[in-house]
């Protein structure tokens, strides 16, 4: 269990990340890549792309050696593999990165060697070694263009549909219902935010304030940094749906989306675009409640919509299929199906 103490000044200085971290995410995809790992079914379609990306470009090398500095099987890689300057972008997280001291760079180093096996030239890392310096930076380039940025708007959906939820709990509700609304992953019991994680420590945050950033990669447990000195910050799994479409291409008008499922269910899952109440949708629509319930119950019995308690209400948002479907936006490959199959379930057609 980790157990973060927040004082007055901290709950003042929570923030939610704006957009995917692009070195967290970077990161932790090769984790969801690990052979150590079992496969998960969501991310089953993107690690196939993902690896003949990486197989095509030959890039195995760069792979390797990030998941060496970040292996999926540790309970501690370096911190100064995800800089804070990453909330501004990739390039500007390389370049914090390239200016670690070198001090910094070998006691983290030498913290992580105590527990794994480390090659010859990790420790040339840690020497200060300009050349893999530079080794590491073209890998977090390279691995991220290559199975990161192709669905960085997909993955952008995904952690939006978290962040668009906790940002209208916070605003309803403050911050104290910020931090309660992430049971069971985490339980708010003021000061202190309980976190499930694969060791107890106890973390005093001293007026610093935390970074949340929702991440499409995480998975199950959230990640903290280690030095707890440094500015802190909580990388933590979104709910993903049951069907996660990347790599797709523009295409219908809203016109042939009104055809296909009927053109009130059309407006509402247009008015999922943001989150919304039933009773807001509603209001939006001028339909009544039940109506509205009725359409979203239809569009979340086929992944398209999401719906989620939040205090007194429940707050509907789209999936990133529902997103991809109210874009006009198609998957590349589709599959071959019988020619009397109705690609769309009788729930949504009506």
């Amino acid at each position: 269990m980790l157990r973060i103490h927040f004082t007055a000044a901290d709950l003042a200085r929570v923030h939610l990340a704006r957009e995917p971290d692009p070195v967290w995410e970077t990161l932790l995809s090769l984790h969801q890549l690990s052979a150590s790992r079992r496969g998960l079914p969501v991310f089953g379609h993107w690690r196939r792309t993902a690896r003949a990306g990486l197989a095509a470009k030959g890039l195995a090398g760069p792979a390797r050696m990030l998941s060496v500095l970040a292996p999926a099987s540790a309970s501690y890689w370096p911190d100064f593999l995800t800089p804070g300057a990453s909330a501004d972008g990739l390039e500007a997280a390389i370049e914090e990165l390239r200016a670690t001291p070198r001090s910094r760079l070998r006691r983290e180093l030498d913290r992580m060697a105590g527990a794994h096996r480390l090659p010859r030239w990790a420790h040339g890392l840690g020497a200060g070694d300009r050349t893999v310096m530079e080794e590491v930076a073209t890998a977090f380039r390279l691995v991220h263009r290559t199975i990161v940025a192709p669905d960085w708007a997909g993955t952008a959906r995904t952690t939006e549909a978290d962040r668009a939820l906790r940002t209208r709990t916070l605003r309803d509700r403050g911050v104290h219902g910020l931090l309660d609304s992430f049971r069971p992953l985490m339980v708010w019991r003021p000061p202190v935010l309980h976190v499930r994680y694969p060791e107890d420590r106890d973390l005093h945050l001293g007026g610093r304030g935390v970074r949340l950033i929702p991440s499409h990669f995480c998975w199950n447990t959230p990640i903290a940094l280690a030095d707890p000195t440094l500015p802190q910050v909580l990388a933590y799994p979104v709910a993903h749906p049951a069907t996660w479409a990347p790599q797709v291409t523009r295409g219908r008008r809203a016109e042939a989306l009104a055809t296909a499922i009927g053109r009130t269910r059309a407006r509402v899952l247009a008015c999922l675009d943001t989150t919304a109440t039933t009773g807001e949708i509603a209001r939006r629509l001028g339909i009544s409640a039940p109506s509205a319930s009725e359409h979203v119950a239809a569009l979340r019995e086929v992944d398209l919509a999401h719906s989620r308690r939040v205090g007194a209400h429940v707050v509907h948002t789209l999936t990133p299929l529902g997103a991809a479907l109210l874009n006009g936006e198609l998957p590349e490959q589709r599959p071959v199906v019988p020619a009397d199959f109705s690609p769309l379930p009788a729930a949504v057609r009506r």
